[in-house]
């Protein structure tokens, strides 16, 4: 169990990124697709590079020697790093998942990709699965389009206001 005062940071951090319109971008690729996770990030870095980012380690690895974007590192996937996000979700810390899957893949995640999947249907986050949708969620939160996250989300400007 983390101390009260490491609690209290990791909330005011939160807090922060909502005043200042970062919203929490989770990234999962397969092994087939870390390439091309790579290759979408370099072409919307100036996109991504306004907010928080988090990924799988060895997709953050990837991104941020792609990229030069500071990236949170989680565990590996096989490790739990899926697990990790699906908290965040559950949590409503995360705003945004782009999440690259292989559909050949075989390996026995498939349980915890429908989890994760599941958990963001139910917390109404924005997810791609595949480079169209992902280029559709990152215009569209260029264009503030996403914003709407804010007034959902627990530690936003919007809902802290409205409990004082």
């Amino acid at each position: 169990m983390l101390p009260t005062w490491h609690m209290t940071i990791d909330c005011l951090k939160r807090i922060e990124r909502k005043v200042l319109g970062k919203l929490e971008i989770a990234i999962i690729a397969s092994d087939m697709k870390k390439e091309l996770m790579a290759q979408f990030c370099i072409a919307y870095c100036g996109i991504l590079s306004k907010h928080s980012l988090c990924a799988t380690s060895i997709t953050a690895k990837y991104i941020s020697d792609a990229t030069g974007l500071k990236i949170e590192r989680l565990l590996t996937g096989e490790q739990g790093g899926e697990e990790q996000i699906a908290t965040r979700v559950a949590y409503n810390e995360i705003d945004v998942l782009l999440y690259f899957r292989d559909t050949r893949d075989t390996s026995g995640y498939e349980g915890v990709c429908a989890e994760l999947l599941l958990a963001c249907d139910r917390a109404n986050i924005p997810v791609a699965t595949n480079i169209a949708t992902a280029e559709v969620l990152i215009t569209a939160l260029e264009r503030g389009d996403l914003d709407w996250r804010n007034f959902i989300n627990p530690t936003s400007e919007y809902n802290r206001k409205k409990k004082a």
